[in-house]
């Protein structure tokens, strides 16, 4: 008896002891250079590396994390754990009929993930709860602009806030820099390497201070008060068995934000599943998960980033699940729209 239940805790600590035996690179490479991805794929990982920052510096990358700490804690979401959750999930083949899921946003020059990882996937959970009757984007510049709570723009956010401001004032429509919507994106899309000739290299833009207008863009065919988005039930995802939680509430009610904390290697992820083998962590940043699988047996959430599809896999990035790699099941945050707002 006590052969047997040795055996099952070794079994279930397995995924534990991978992570705490994981190599660790020389804290002294540049992130940005091909020693970085040379040093990272000659490990033979469970990912791929390669250059997606070119021309900028590393305080340019990390101008793009903002992150600020939580001030306020909302409540803890009450799931009942599906039964059936199952190997594998995307968000996009379950509601492909919303065109906002499969959207890979650029948050250009300007720290905003904390702003853009919350309108994606209130955007999506919009089109979800609506049988996708409702197709819109939420504005990152609405709510990156407008909520005085939330942070200093475009240095950091508080994604708490940024739940609760939904709840409380409301978000207006609003995509890409110069695109459709209330209030599109102010920043234009960056250049970081040579994917990306097409756009324009952001290394030496300092951003303009987000302005709130109450107002749309012009030729518009709504008022500002009338275009707005309101939320309810704004939780956080956290407690006991919270990985199962989590992919409950993603099956159920669509893409959640959460934030992680972001490592040296991190910039030059390509392909396969991150893990973290830098020990310089650098700031947290926010993103969306949509989804879950298993990649030649590694457990792994799908996560879209807000760094253009020149970045990553296509914009996409897998991350290690169920051991809370780089804190990522930490913050994760969820609510559902609430229709019955003006």
């Amino acid at each position: 008896m006590i052969k047997v239940l040795f055996l099952i805790l070794l079994s279930s600590n397995l995924a534990e002891l991978k992570a705490v035996e994981r190599v660790f690179l020389d804290p002294g490479i540049d992130p940005l250079s091909d020693e970085m991805v040379n040093a990272i794929n000659s490990l033979n990982t469970t990912w791929k590396a390669k250059r997606n920052f070119v021309g900028v510096s590393f305080d340019y990358v990390k101008g793009l994390l903002g992150v600020a700490p939580d001030d306020i804690s909302l409540p803890e979401a009450d799931i009942q754990i599906a039964e059936d959750i199952p190997e594998s999930f995307d968000a996009r083949k379950a509601w492909a009929n919303c065109t906002s899921i499969s959207n890979i946003r650029d948050q250009g020059v300007c720290g905003s993930c904390w702003a853009f990882g919350a309108v994606e996937a209130m955007s999506d959970r919009i089109c979800i709860a609506s049988g996708g009757n409702l197709q819109v984007e939420l504005s990152a510049e609405d709510l990156l602009s407008c909520c005085s709570y939330c942070g200093r723009e475009c240095s950091s956010g508080r994604v708490a806030r940024a739940w609760d401001y939904w709840e409380f004032n409301g978000i207006v429509t609003g995509g890409a820099f110069a695109g459709a919507g209330c209030k599109p994106y102010k920043y234009a899309p960056c250049e970081h390497n040579t994917a990306g000739l097409t756009l324009s290299n952001c290394s030496s833009v300092i951003p303009e201070k987000p302005v709130c207008e109450g107002k749309c863009q012009p030729d518009y065919n709504k008022s500002y008060e009338d275009d707005k988005y309101y939320g309810k039930n704004i939780r956080n995802i956290g407690g006991a068995r919270r990985v199962e939680k989590i992919q409950t509430e993603i099956m159920s009610n669509g893409p959640v934000e959460a934030t992680f904390i972001v490592y040296s290697d991190f910039p030059s992820y390509s392909s396969g599943v991150y893990q973290h083998h830098s020990r310089v962590s650098i700031l947290e940043h926010a993103i969306r998960i949509l989804g879950w699988g298993v990649e030649n047996g590694v457990d792994y959430w799908l996560v879209a980033n807000s760094w253009n599809t020149y970045w990553g896999d296509q914009g996409y990035f897998k991350i290690r699940r169920g051991i809370n790699e780089c804190n990522i099941e930490d913050k994760v945050y969820a609510g559902t729209p609430d229709f019955s707002r003006p």
